[in-house]
C-alpha cells in the first residue's frame, strides 16, 4: 500500500492545528467561543485527505474542545449538558467534514467526466452541414462546387471508411443479370 507525504504531513498540520486551537480556547476560557474555528483543520483534511481522515480530526477535535471546556472553569449543572455539547459539537464536525469529501469527490469525478468528454469530442470528426447531393447518383457536390462520390467525400471529411457488399433486393438483381435465378 502506498503513502502520500504530502497527505501524512497535511494530517500532521491538521492535528497541530487542532491542538493550537485548542490551547487558544483553553486560555481565554469558556466566555469567549472558539467552535467555529474547529471547522478549518476539519475541512482541509475533507478536501485534500478525504473522509476518514475527516471523521478522525472531527472526533479529535471533540476530544480537545471537550477538554478545553472541561479545564476551563466551565461548570454545567449536570455532566449530561457537557457531554450533549460534546456529541453535538462531534456530529456537527462529521458532517462538515462528510459534506466536503463528499463535494470533493463527486468534483474529481467530474473532472474525469469532462476530460472523457473531451478527449471524445477531441476523436470525431463530424459532418455539421447541408449536403447537397445527387438525387439520382448519389454524388455530393463539395464546397468547390465539383462532384465527388458519397464514399469519397465522406471519407475525406470523417475517420469512417465502407466496406461495400450487396443488399438482399440488390444481391438478387444481380445475379438476376448475369443469369442466376431461384
Amino acid at each position: 500500500m502506498k503513502t502520500n507525504p504530502s497527505k501524512w504531513l497535511l494530517g500532521l498540520v491538521a492535528v497541530f492545528s487542532v491542538v493550537i486551537i485548542g490551547y487558544v480556547d483553553l486560555i481565554t476560557g469558556y466566555e469567549l467561543n472558539f467552535f467555529v474555528f474547529y471547522f478549518l483543520p476539519v475541512s482541509l483534511a475533507a478536501w485534500f485527505i478525504g473522509l476518514s481522515a475527516s471523521v478522525w480530526l472531527g472526533i479529535l477535535s471533540a476530544i480537545v474542545w471537550y477538554g478545553a471546556d472541561a479545564r476551563s472553569g466551565h461548570l454545567h449543572s449536570i455532566h449530561f449538558y457537557a457531554v450533549w455539547n460534546t456529541m453535538v459539537r462531534l456530529a456537527s464536525f462529521i458532517a462538515i467534514g462528510g459534506s466536503l469529501a463528499r463535494i470533493r469527490q463527486l468534483l474529481d469525478h467530474e473532472r474525469v467526466l469532462v476530460e472523457d468528454l473531451r478527449r471524445s469530442l477531441s476523436e470525431v470528426k463530424v459532418l455539421e452541414s447541408v449536403l447537397p447531393i445527387c438525387c439520382r447518383c448519389k454524388k455530393i457536390r463539395d464546397q468547390d462546387g465539383s462532384w465527388q462520390q458519397l464514399e469519397s467525400y465522406i471519407i475525406k471529411h470523417s475517420d469512417s471508411q465502407f466496406s461495400h457488399g450487396y443488399c438482399p433486393e440488390c444481391a438478387k438483381e444481380a445475379m438476376a443479370a448475369v443469369g442466376f435465378t431461384d
